[in-house]
């Protein structure tokens, strides 16, 4: 009797994590992310760099344990044919309708609305074959106008503009026409993609923050909007 007892208790203890567990994956935002889009004119896009920024923000969301993020194949399918992503619109009507197919509750959209980039050479440098190896150093600034919607209602429940800067010195190894085609392969050292990289990581960890984790982390980034609010306003001249 005792032994059936313990066998009773330690079965609904594994149920009990079992169901835990589940509720925990369950509970987790499910995401589709959109290919990335640009209103600036900027150097290094071209070919599949809005396809790149938006895996390596899939993966990124995925590294933070905390969201199920929907293969973009996927998405794209129907994205393609529900235009959800031209110009952040989404279709009345349509949203339940992807969110059924793809399984994503919420979608997020990404705009380069701000480039800059500031490079230099230092001299020195050392080419072989169309393979440069230089004295450079740069740095450059990007800006992103995230979006999350929902796919069920249409509504945008989210908007948060994302800087990141980077900077870079010292040698570079890279191809001289690292800048054509907008590949990521040939300019993952350049400061370009170092910043990049940086507003990948900070919409992640915006994401994470204000769909996830609600607490003080949100204060942190009003803080940053008010500070760019306000350089954005004293950068704008009035006759």
């Amino acid at each position: 009797m005792k032994l059936y007892k313990q066998s009773i208790t330690a079965l609904i203890i594994i149920t009990g994590l079992y169901v835990a567990g589940t509720a925990y994956a369950v509970s987790k935002p499910v995401v589709g992310i959109a290919e990335f889009k640009k209103s600036v004119a900027v150097n290094w896009w071209g070919g599949q760099v809005g396809r790149d920024m938006a895996d390596m923000l899939a993966n990124e969301l995925m590294a933070t344990k905390k969201f199920n993020v929907v293969e973009r194949q996927k998405l794209n399918a129907v994205i393609g044919e529900q235009d959800l992503a031209a110009a952040g619109r989404i279709k009345k009507g349509t949203g339940a309708k992807t969110g059924q197919l793809t399984g994503a509750k919420y979608l997020v959209t990404g705009t380069v609305t701000s480039y800059e980039e500031n490079t230099a050479s230092t001299g020195g440098g050392l080419s072989f074959k169309g393979i440069k190896l230089g004295g450079s150093k740069g740095k450059a600034y990007i800006a992103v106008d995230l979006r999350v919607i929902d796919t069920t209602t249409g509504v945008v429940i989210d908007s948060r503009t994302v800087e990141a800067n980077s900077s870079k010195g010292g040698l570079n190894l890279g191809f001289f026409k690292s800048g054509v085609g907008g590949n990521f392969n040939t300019k993952k050292k350049t400061p370009a993609m170092k910043a990049v990289r940086a507003v990948i990581m900070e919409i992640s960890e915006y994401l994470a923050c204000s769909m996830v984790d609600q607490d003080s982390c949100l204060d942190d980034y009003d803080a940053k909007e008010s500070r760019r609010r306000e350089k954005t306003k004293g950068a704008i001249t009035l006759e």
